[in-house]
């Protein structure tokens, strides 16, 4: 599968009071980004839409908007670039289709060996016993 780029015009990034510790810069500054992804009014494929929005993920609404919120670094412009990176690995993400898993059966050797060892494993348990007094 191809990597998928969202175009700006498709979600929005509004500033906010970051939380925690961090002093007076952390009462003052809006460095903290909030960016809100509808999934139902993007571009992207209906396939795709219908796997992010059985995602079960807490960070999509009943609605179908995605929210995250990034406030890991101290300035604005790098918790955008952090939003935006992690709307795009989600999305990309959902986008990956893993290939199907077909059963196999255990090979005749691989059988033997594990039954052998059982065995093996039991006799050793067993001369753990106690020793018959004569």
């Amino acid at each position: 599968m191809s990597i998928i780029h969202i175009p700006e015009t498709e979600y929005t990034l509004t500033a906010i009071r970051a939380q925690g510790a961090g002093g007076q810069n952390v009462n003052k500054v809006s460095s903290a980004i909030h960016l809100r992804f509808d999934i139902g009014a993007s571009s992207l494929s209906d396939w795709l839409k219908a796997r992010l929005l059985h995602l079960k993920d807490s960070r999509i609404s009943a609605d179908g908007v995605l929210v995250l919120k990034a406030q890991q670094y101290r300035t604005q412009e790098a918790n955008k670039r952090d939003a935006v990176q992690r709307l795009h690995d989600i999305v990309n993400a959902a986008n990956q289709v893993s290939p199907t898993r077909h059963a196999t059966r255990p090979t005749r050797g691989s059988t033997r060996r594990r039954l052998e060892s059982k065995t093996q494993r039991g006799h050793i348990k067993q001369l753990r016993g106690k020793i018959a007094a004569e």
